[in-house]
């Protein structure tokens, strides 16, 4: 590629996330209004997933009680995504999996804030665990079968070891890939600006990876994405007028999981997704020592809530979270770019 083209290329997909970004302003008080009208009220939770209840939780998060927030802002980025990719970065390789990822983990979450927001003091706080977990992983499968039979991904590469080839057992790798990664967005989702943030850097960078790997239509998608994410984050910082929901967590993970498969840098997500991976990991071994252990690793989890009860500030713990975020994503850029990924 030469670099009038990749200027050209550079500029179609920037200009992609700047339309996002409009338009999910544009968007914002349509949704403002129908989510304060109706009351899209944020029910938090008051019991862990082990049965107990969430005393630290509930101490840290007082505020956020008391105040009605609304929830299902995530809504918003869908739409625009939607509109920006269909209208003018529609490509079958490249676009028609990760927005499908968008839209059906987008349709899981939907359901989960509207039983959320009308438990009507009874409780409820959404969709049981393991049918939302049963559902994602029903819809990864269909787009694994896509992303092996359709779209031809028969290996996947291992930095500095070249391309192993999996055959149709790339399907299960595709189905992890996306299903945990939609979880780990979804636990991260705990603080003001705090996913939105992570995840906007997530996507730049694996935008960055594809454009140089001269994938137009997929870095495209990710400057989109992009572009919507930081029109979330205008109202989302501290104190945040409103919250994605899991509308937004589950769109945005699973949709993060197709583009690491379809750039080929699956195993370089952890390391752009490192918050990520520390946020579930934290959850995991908290569930893990309660249940064999009956005891705590962590004030409480994901870590951090943890840090939050040691005192931390919760812009604090966003900005520091950030930042290395920002380091952990310019690491795997590096990677890709030395590991014969680009």
């Amino acid at each position: 590629m030469n670099l009038q083209n990749f200027t050209t290329e550079m500029n179609s997909t920037f200009m992609l996330s700047v339309g996002a970004f409009l338009l999910a302003m544009l968007l914002t008080p349509l949704y403002t209004y129908f989510a304060y009208r109706y009351k899209f009220w944020k029910k938090q939770r008051v019991t862990s997933t082990t049965g107990e209840k969430l005393e630290v939780f509930t101490k840290l998060h007082a505020d956020k009680f008391t105040r009605s927030i609304p929830t299902m802002a995530g809504v918003v980025g869908v739409v625009a995504i939607t509109i920006i990719t269909y209208f003018f970065n529609w490509d079958r390789a490249g676009t028609w999996l990760p927005l499908a990822a968008l839209v059906g983990g987008g349709a899981v979450g939907l359901l989960d804030d509207l039983i959320n927001i009308r438990g009507a003091g009874k409780g409820v706080a959404g969709l049981r665990s393991s049918f939302k977990f049963l559902m994602i992983i029903a819809m990864s499968l269909v787009l694994g079968w896509f992303f092996y039979t359709k779209l031809g991904y028969t290996t996947v590469h291992v930095p500095f070891a070249g391309d192993w080839f999996l055959g149709a057992w790339i399907v299960p790798l595709f189905v992890l890939a996306v299903v945990s990664t939609s979880n780990a967005v979804n636990i991260s989702d705990g603080l003001d600006g705090l996913a939105g943030g992570l995840l906007s850097i997530s996507f730049g960078v694996f935008g960055v990876i594809a454009l140089l790997q001269g994938h137009t239509a997929i870095a495209g998608f990710c400057f989109t994405v992009l572009g919507a994410l930081l029109s979330y984050l205008w109202f989302n910082i501290y104190p945040a007028r409103f919250f994605m929901g899991d509308v937004g967590s589950f769109a945005y993970g699973t949709s993060l999981g197709v583009v690491a498969m379809l750039t080929n840098t699956l195993f370089l997500l952890p390391i752009i997704g490192a918050i990520f991976v520390i946020e579930a990991g934290s959850s995991l071994v908290q569930i893990t020592s309660k249940k064999f252990f009956h005891r705590k690793v962590f004030i409480s989890a994901p870590i951090h809530h943890h840090l939050e009860a040691k005192g931390w500030p919760e812009v604090k713990v966003t900005m520091r979270f950030w930042v290395i975020a920002c380091v952990a994503g310019f690491i795997g850029l590096l990677l890709a770019m030395s590991g014969g990924h680009v």
